[in-house]
């Protein structure tokens, strides 16, 4: 598909505002649908559709392998650090009234942590499947 001008050109278009959907829906994902997994679905589409146009080789360049190893585990990291800090701290695993000053502030910084958490695995995973089935050769 390299050399159709027209699919390039429409993936061009069309990558930023995946992406910025994608942050929408993660910072919205608080107050209504949404949320980290559909956001790291929706921004590693818009990787996986520019590697399926230009090639593994630019995906690649984009969002290297390196990269990936570090953020699948350090999204899980990052949810379970939230969880267990409540426990440490004398609450339940996952309650987040000692992450700010009040517990309503606390709430909202311990979802969006979570959230955060969730999107860099699932968009960093998402990434790491295309780019192992994309890597085969047939034999």
């Amino acid at each position: 598909m390299r050399l159709d001008v027209v699919l390039r050109v429409a993936t061009k278009f069309m990558l930023a505002p995946l992406l910025l959907f994608a942050l929408y829906v993660q910072f919205h994902g608080d107050y209504g649908p949404g949320g980290g997994f559909q956001a790291g679905v929706i921004a590693a589409a818009a990787i996986i559709l520019y590697g399926l146009i230009n090639g593994l080789g630019p995906a690649q360049k984009i969002v290297p392998v390196g990269l990936l190893e570090v953020l699948i585990p350090g999204g899980v990291l990052i949810y379970v650090a939230v969880g267990v800090a409540g426990m440490l701290l004398g609450d339940n695993l996952l309650d987040y009234n000692h992450l700010a000053h009040d517990s309503i502030h606390g709430q909202e910084w311990g979802v969006f942590l979570v959230e955060v958490g969730v999107f860099l695995t699932v968009f960093s995973t998402m990434i790491a499947i295309y780019y192992a089935f994309a890597g085969r050769r047939r034999s």
